[in-house]
């Protein structure tokens, strides 16, 4: 599959992204991990700034005004109007850096990454989804069109590695049952909640289906749902406490 823009249009489908698209604390804890000893870390494509340190010295970046918007009902500092590819700041500027789930909005990545590895000084984060490894999901099952979606817009490990040169630590994060962050893999052990339209307007992959799509992939779930199929094939995963699928945290130094 062939995607022109990989960037999602936040500006018109981002409102009420904060309530689904929380920070999990477990989550949280290896990215903290990651930035022991910065005292300064910017985070680009900050978002409503989940996952950002409360306890350093945070620099936003964010170019979509309806999610720099929802930053101060979570008590984040305001962000700087940029995009990745062009920073406005020194090279390292930054003890560190943080990109959470956000790479695959930017149409220029390498570029991107090279200016985030510009104004760094040391550890640079990238918190992603693997393409090699979203078949094991259950939904690569139910929605393949979906998933075709994800694996074009998702940079592989190698092409993120290569692109921020110096050395990269590559950590598969376990996910737990009661994620509170609402991307696809959260809802391992909770597949009713794909029938929920605001979460999957949370997702940004929906967005790239065409409505007749979406509905289709969505009644099919449902219908096995209903007639317990789904729980027949992957019941055991509503009691898994946690699920280590495609998420990672790369950690690089230079």
């Amino acid at each position: 599959m062939q995607i022109e823009n990989p960037a999602f249009d936040y500006d018109h489908h981002g409102g009420g992204y904060a309530q689904r698209r929380a920070t999990d604390p477990r989550i949280a804890a290896f990215v903290h991990q990651a930035l022991d000893g910065a005292k300064t870390v910017l985070n680009v494509g900050a978002g409503a700034g989940s996952y950002e340190p409360e306890d350093m010295y945070v620099v936003a970046v964010e170019p979509s005004a309806t999610m720099r918007s929802q930053r101060a009902g979570r008590g984040r500092v305001p962000a700087v109007i940029a995009k990745a590819d062009s920073l406005p700041f020194d090279d390292g500027a930054f003890d560190a850096s943080m990109a959470m789930v956000t790479v695959h909005h930017w149409p220029d990545m390498a570029a991107g990454l090279r200016e985030l590895r510009r104004v760094t000084r040391n550890q640079l984060l990238v918190l992603t989804f693997d393409p090699d490894a979203l078949d094991v999901f259950w939904n690569a099952r139910y929605f393949p069109e979906l998933i075709e979606v994800e694996k074009a817009r998702y940079p592989s490990m190698d092409f993120l590695s290569q692109a921020l040169g110096g050395t990269t630590r590559i950590l598969p994060i376990p996910v737990p049952l009661d994620c509170v962050d609402g991307f696809q893999e959260a809802f391992y052990g909770r597949p009713e909640a794909f029938l929920d339209p605001e979460v999957r307007r949370a997702q940004s992959a929906w967005g790239f289906l065409d409505t007749a799509t979406e509905a289709r992939l969505v009644k099919a779930l449902a219908d096995d749902l209903a007639a317990g199929r789904w729980d027949q094939l992957y019941g055991h995963h509503r009691t898994m406490p946690t699920f280590t699928g495609a998420l990672r945290l790369l950690v690089n130094r230079p």
